[in-house]
């Protein structure tokens, strides 16, 4: 019962906490130097735009992720990476802020994720 309890509060901490997380490590990319152009970069409309469906999909993302390793099969992750990376491709091609926006999003919320299923396997 308290693995259970456990293992739950981990993937909730991973898909809210992470959704936080990863709107706070863009903000913090969107602040570096700009390029030459109005409203370009990672938080940029154009790249936001670009990317729709982001939020759902870095819900389940994290959800898959957080679970892989709580299940100890943290070679599920790739599995994971791919299907977003192909689901991807055509939007990103050609659109260098949404690239910017597509990495550093992800990264950021692998990152949480990962780190919350860890936390709680080892507490498990």
């Amino acid at each position: 019962m308290t693995a259970a309890l456990i293992g739950a509060g981990a993937l909730i901490l991973a898909v809210a906490g992470g959704y936080w997380f990863t709107v706070g490590v863009l903000a913090l990319a969107s602040r570096g130097a700009r390029r030459s152009g109005e409203g370009q970069g990672p938080s940029s409309k154009q790249a936001k735009d670009a990317l729709r469906g982001g939020r759902w999909i870095g819900y389940l993302e994290r959800a898959g992720v957080a679970a892989a390793i709580l299940t100890g099969q943290p070679s599920a992750v790739a599995i994971v990476v791919a299907v977003k990376g192909l689901g991807r491709f055509a939007e990103l091609k050609g659109n260098p802020d949404a690239s910017e926006r597509f990495v550093i999003g992800t990264l950021a919320s692998l990152l949480f994720a990962a780190a919350c299923g860890g936390l709680g396997a080892w507490l498990i």
